[in-house]
């Protein structure tokens, strides 16, 4: 952002502050300044001169011999090929000894013999153009002769480029610029008043405003002019325009863009006779609609966009840049002028997609001050007026529906403080804030609506900081405090857990949160199912990544298929990620964690759900159950069992359904488990009780039971946990087998028991009572014979 110092004149008294000091005081106070330019600073020597008598070369036919008044004894000798010299020119001079942009030298010398002590300059040479010139400047008849060049053309301008902030668009203007002068120097700060004179017209029988969503524009102003006369712009204001790096074009574009570099506010001028019915849509850009837009170039709008639109077509992009359809010319009579306030994610989408970032747009992707729109267009009116032409129509065209409120947060002069290390009075930090246009009233500090980044006490206590002085804030020396750390019950169990399944031979993985809302429909995931109504993303970089996910399978899923596509012969992965839930009150979504595990190529599933045991058993976790489950349409519906401790579903394991693996390419059988992370931490412990090693040896017994095809081996399981006794040690399944041995829609199930009593060697009585009752359970509840 560039600032001519002379600039702030127009709110504020700057005698006695040079350009050091406002270097320093600037910075120090949170607007960072880059540097202080003047263009003055690269001439030397160059003043105006008037050409008195001309002649012929003496040896070119091309060259002339100018004797050049430059308000010294007598004139000097200049020879020149310039084609548009003529005697009592008026003409910049760069005498013997002179220097010029981009460190030219100037020295006398010969051209064809003939001396010449000097070189009469075009605007390029000057630094005032970048386009190559074909002559000299011609300057008006009544400059002074011998007057400093640089006096002559406006260039004796200081000019400080500042470094803004993306969280203060308030400071992209210049008068955001001298609030914060003003605050710093503590000086009285004035913005002058709009002066206005309307017609006995009414704005509402020119032109009529309509906002189809007020989301897209929050604000929308306009004013019309009338007898309008489209010509140059004051010399001041040309030369306010050049020093922020902007050329001028003509009084009414100049004026909008001075009003931009002003207010910190983009505005638009169009050719009231060219919008057809006079009348403003604001709206979104309907797909593929057509807008040949002021740089001559055809745009193919979506959408994603708002365009300003007329009773017919589209007239310009919102935000970005106006349409070549209703652009002002030299023809142009009655002009409406617009201040808007537009959406700036909408802005920004715009500018990046039509490929054309403009200075507008830069502006409003910021996200701008509503209550801005009305005082910058009235200062437009008021010096386009001041300019001596147009009539301004009484009344404006104001749709604001919502109006932009203060933010209020209390006022806890102790609390900041003690954030600051600092003791700056109650009374001290009020004068701040009235310097940065803040009112505290009944302990509240109300912040300006220019000042959008204002949230927080704390951000009220950088306030007070800056102003202050940082270099006021005393230095202390570090505090130490010994704090007994140590990781929460949290963090201990998540490091277990990735312990142990790397010690499993399994990789830990970390995937995106936000997925496709195609892949829950992948993974098979019913109509209906709470899983598909997803917390969507505002501004998500594409379809594939627009919604949080609700399940972790598809996460799995994608990287097993990255690692089968790229011909691994096996994965065995792991992730602690998380799921977000959509709440019922809107807010923000029910975060929870959950381990995700997947494996193709090494182990079925006994070998997941083996792992999973393990992980219990390190846990500290017995109580646990696998219940089968044939409902899932994700997973098989023979090899699937879901988790339970207690009554508490954990998760659930199995192999995916071959139509799951086909929708994500996966050529192979593939097994997935989901566990709950709240749930493992309510169950985990690292309490364990320990006993000294026996001293008696165990004793050890298989049996095998045939029954019914149907019955789960878990079913078993828990008939001989309720027969365990004091002997009974450990139980340990190892062979299920189907065949024609054992009969069709039978299979067999063998396991191994050990014995062992603390205080003596078992009798094959002992072993053999406990056996028989086992299965004599067996048989009664299950229907199994001993093989």
């Amino acid at each position: 952002m560039k600032l001519p110092l002379s600039w702030l004149k127009d709110y504020m008294n700057i005698d006695g502050i040079d350009n050091a000091t406002y270097t320093h005081a600037l910075t120090m106070s949170g607007s960072m300044v880059e540097g202080i330019e003047n263009p003055a600073e690269e001439f030397e020597n160059v003043v105006v001169g008037k050409i008195v008598k001309i002649e012929k070369h003496p040896d070119a036919d091309k060259l002339v011999v100018c004797q050049v008044d430059v308000a010294e004894n007598e004139p000097i000798q200049i020879v020149t090929g310039a084609k548009n010299v003529f005697e009592g020119a008026v003409v910049p001079v760069a005498k013997h000894k002179s220097r010029l942009p981009g460190g030219v030298k100037i020295t006398k010398g010969k051209l064809r013999g003939v001396p010449s002590f000097g070189m009469m300059c075009s605007t390029d040479e000057l630094g005032i153009s970048e386009e190559r010139a074909t002559g000299i400047l011609i300057l008006p008849e009544d400059t002074p002769i011998g007057e400093d060049i640089t006096k002559v053309l406006g260039l004796d301008e200081s000019v400080a480029e500042f470094e803004i902030t993306s969280n203060r668009p308030d400071c992209m203007s210049i008068i955001g610029l001298a609030r914060e002068t003003a605050a710093t120097f503590n000086r009285p700060f004035s913005i002058p008043n709009s002066l206005l004179k309307e017609n006995g017209e009414n704005i509402n029988d020119y032109a009529s405003i309509e906002v189809e969503d007020s989301l897209l524009c929050p604000r929308y102003v306009a004013r019309v002019v009338k007898n309008v006369k489209i010509g140059p712009s004051p010399e001041w204001m040309q030369k306010r325009l050049k020093a922020c790096g902007i050329r001028s074009i003509n009084n009414v574009v100049d004026i909008t863009n001075y009003i931009m570099l002003e207010y910190g506010q983009p505005m638009h001028a169009y050719d009231l006779d060219h919008v057809e019915g006079r009348k403003i849509v604001v709206r979104r850009a309907v797909e593929g609609e057509q807008l040949e837009t002021l740089d001559d170039q055809p745009r193919t709008l979506s959408s994603s966009m708002i365009a300003i639109g007329d009773a017919k077509r589209a007239i310009g992009v919102a935000g970005v840049m106006g349409g070549a359809n209703s652009e002002v010319t030299e023809d142009t009579t009655t002009v409406l002028f617009e201040s808007a306030n537009f959406h700036p994610i909408y802005v920004r989408r715009a500018a990046k997609a039509l490929g054309m970032r403009t200075d507008a747009s830069a502006l409003f992707e910021k996200g701008l001050d509503a209550e801005t729109c009305l005082p910058a267009i009235n200062r437009a009116c008021s010096l386009l007026l001041g300019m001596g032409t147009g009539e301004l129509v009484g009344g404006v065209l104001d749709v604001y529906p919502v109006k932009k409120e203060r933010t209020a947060l209390p006022f806890e002069p102790e609390k900041m403080n003690a954030f600051l290390g600092t003791q700056i009075s109650e009374e001290e930090m009020i004068d701040i804030f009235r310097r940065l246009e803040f009112e505290v009233k009944d302990g509240i500090v109300y912040a300006p609506t220019f000042r959008g980044d204002i949230e927080s006490m704390a951000d009220l206590a950088e306030e007070a900081a800056r102003i202050y002085g940082y270099d006021k804030i005393p230095s202390t020396m570090m505090k130490g405090a010994v704090v007994a750390g140590g990781k929460t019950k949290k963090q201990k169990l998540e490091d277990k857990i990735k312990d142990t399944l790397a010690f499993a031979g399994m990789y830990e993985i970390m995937t995106y949160s936000f997925i496709d809302p195609k892949e829950n429909q992948m993974t098979a995931i019913p109509e209906g199912d709470a899983r598909n109504d997803f917390v969507r993303i505002t501004n998500p970089l594409g379809e594939e990544n627009s919604v949080m996910r609700t399940d972790m399978t598809s996460s799995m899923l994608k990287t097993l298929r990255t690692n089968f596509n790229r011909r691994n012969p096996r994965a065995s992965l792991f992730e602690l990620g998380s799921v977000y839930i959509k709440t019922k009150d809107g807010q923000l979504p029910d975060e929870q964690q959950i381990l995700s595990m997947g494996m193709y190529g090494n182990g079925d599933f006994y070998s997941l759900k083996g792992i999973i045991e393990e992980l219990f058993e390190l846990l500290g976790i017995k109580k646990y159950r696998f219940e089968p489950c044939t409902t899932n349409p994700t997973y098989h519906p023979g090899r699937c069992a879901e988790i339970y401790f207690g009554a508490t579903k954990a998760g659930v394991v199995g192999q995916i359904h071959p139509a799951v693996a086909a929708n994500f390419k996966l050529d192979t059988e593939v097994y997935t488990a989901n566990i709950a992370f709240n749930v493992l931490l309510k169950q985990y412990t690292n309490d364990r009780t320990y006993r000294a090693l026996p001293k008696f040896p165990a004793t050890s017994r298989d049996i095998a039971v045939t029954l019914a095809k149907s019955i789960p081996v878990g079913e078993i399981a828990k008939i001989i946990e309720k027969q365990k006794t004091d002997i009974l040690e450990n139980y340990r399944l190892f062979d299920v087998y189907e065949g024609e041995q054992v009969g069709e829609g039978k299979k067999s199930v063998a396991y191994s028991l050990s014995f062992r009593a603390a205080d003596r060697t078992l009798t094959d009585e002992e072993v053999a009572g406990v056996t028989e009752k086992i299965l004599e359970t067996l048989k009664k509840e299950l229907n199994a014979e001993l093989r």
